[in-house]
């Protein structure tokens, strides 16, 4: 087991979060970390990946699947980086 996976096997049941989720969605949250940081701003990139987890968190307590909610969010920060411009420098 390599030290991403022992750290998300720890965290997520520590904060309520099935690590099964977290697994299904890794690559995925991974690469949307990645492309705010080169295309916006790094410190852009975990402040988004916090705001994903409000929004799908929220999505999800009110009925929808997690899963789904998660990559309803991604979608969404996908789009927005559509608009945005390139970060300059």
């Amino acid at each position: 087991m390599d030290a991403l996976q022992d750290w998300t096997g720890r965290a997520a049941p520590a904060l309520g979060v099935d690590p099964a989720l977290v697994a299904a969605t890794q690559d995925e949250v991974l690469d949307m970390v990645r492309d705010v940081a080169h295309g916006v701003l790094r410190p852009a990139a975990p402040l988004t990946a916090y705001v994903v987890g409000l929004a799908a968190g929220r999505a999800a307590a009110g009925g929808d699947d997690p899963e789904t909610a998660v990559r309803d969010a991604l979608a969404r920060v996908a789009e927005l980086l559509n608009e945005e411009p390139a970060a300059a420098g």
